[in-house]
């Protein structure tokens, strides 16, 4: 549970710092990993980073245990991913934005597979454009996010949600496709 690491006392992280700078170490040695200040990594989650697919992460950003996470990918500070999520960044990536969390088992593929007849699904040609997670969005579990949306600054996925079009700054939205279902400053 990466929140926690934040709220330990100073006699805990005597001891949880040092291992989570060796889960760090070993990521970033061995991957094409960047990592911010303060962050938290679950020894469980699984960082797939290769040249020119690199992870970037800004500071105090967390990722829990169980997720499955292959770049390129960006994150601002203080982003959180909860456990079981898998994040796919193709070949053009996905930024998410400054204090954005992401609940469990939330899934974004930033690319899709192309359907022509001539050939068989898992040989047709793969194409991304990419995802974009503004600032301070809050996505629900179990939600889906495709290639090539952008979702605005201060928005809302609602659980389950599974979302195929753009979604503006501070919408709620929901269902399956989702769609807007209210606006954050109304609340």
């Amino acid at each position: 549970m990466p929140w926690l690491y934040y709220s330990l006392k100073d006699k805990h992280l005597a001891w949880a710092r040092p291992w989570q700078q060796a889960v760090q170490a070993e990521l970033t040695a061995l991957e094409t990993v960047h990592l911010g200040q303060d962050c938290f990594i679950a020894p469980e989650a699984r960082l797939f980073a290769e040249p020119g697919r690199d992870i970037r992460m800004g500071n105090r950003c967390m990722i829990a245990a169980e997720s499955f996470i292959h770049g390129p990918l960006t994150l601002g500070d203080e982003v959180a991913i909860n456990h079981g999520c898998s994040i796919d960044g193709g070949r053009v990536g996905i930024k998410i934005g400054n204090r954005t969390r992401i609940a469990n088992n939330v899934t974004l593929y930033a690319f899709n597979h192309g359907m022509a007849l001539d050939r068989p699904l898992y040989q047709q040609a793969v194409s991304s454009r990419g995802i974009t997670i503004g600032e301070d969005v809050w996505i629900g579990a179990q939600a889906g996010v495709v290639d090539g949306v952008t979702i605005g600054n201060h928005a809302v996925v609602g659980m389950g949600a599974i979302v195929t079009r753009d979604v503006p700054d501070y919408a709620i939205v929901a269902g399956n496709p989702a769609r807007v279902i209210g606006d954050r400053r109304d609340k």
